[in-house]
């Protein structure tokens, strides 16, 4: 629950951690891997910064449960389809960007309205995403019409 906190602010790891946790090792390693809840992933451990890795399911309850969401990049609605099919999400493309986002973090991606895309991984800040008109702000690990299954 710390992580998700320190992660994505404060209420983040009530809103993920409520009930109905399972957590999986890796067989290898003995360490964390995945977060199950209630039966469905929610987050995978990264191992070498021990951050959270959202899947859509995880993006989902955030956006549910929290007023404000940090890590929030919204995107212009006509690119929406290319997003929810796990396609990176370009700087031009960005509305807003929450402004104390750094590079490499972990990222909501919406439309205008906050409807859930993806989720991924920032290249870029919060402030260069809504100023820069190229390359890729946002790498999509998952887009919302992707199958959601453990990384590898």
């Amino acid at each position: 629950m710390g992580v998700a906190n320190y992660q994505f602010g404060k209420g983040a790891g009530a809103a993920l951690f409520a009930r109905g946790i399972r957590v999986a090792c890796s067989k290898r390693t003995g360490r964390i891997r995945h977060i199950y809840r209630e039966g469905k992933l929610i987050a995978t451990l990264r191992p070498k910064d021990g951050y959270l890795a959202l899947t859509i399911e995880g993006g989902l309850l955030i956006l549910s449960r929290m007023k404000q969401p940090p890590n929030l990049v919204a995107v212009q609605d006509d690119v929406a389809d290319f997003i929810k099919a796990g396609g990176d999400v370009f700087a031009k493309h960005v509305v807003r960007a929450d402004e104390n986002l750094r590079p490499a973090e972990e990222v909501i991606v919406t439309n205008q309205e906050g409807v859930l895309l993806g989720t991924g991984k920032a290249v870029l800040s919060g402030n260069d995403m809504k100023f820069f008109k190229r390359g890729v702000a946002v790498r999509v690990r998952r887009g919302t019409n992707e199958a959601t299954e453990p990384d590898q």
